[in-house]
């Protein structure tokens, strides 16, 4: 059986895709339901009142968040 567990390099820093969405240099996320949980935990991490949205990129196959409504 394989092992399922990834384990990453405590020294390694982790950097996301990012694309560059008008003068801001945002990460990059597969799928709407990816960026939608994502946008959920910065909410509850960051203590942000009102929510934030996700919308797909104009420039590949990706998706973003976004704080304007």
């Amino acid at each position: 059986m394989a092992n399922r567990n990834k384990h990453l390099n405590p020294n390694q820093i982790y950097e996301p895709v990012r694309c560059w969405v008008g003068d801001s240099h945002k990460i990059c996320y597969s799928t709407r339901e990816e960026a939608e949980l994502a946008a959920r935990v910065a909410e509850y991490d960051h203590h942000i009142k009102s929510p934030l949205t996700v919308y797909k990129c104009e420039y590949g196959d990706h998706w973003h968040l976004s704080s304007n409504n």
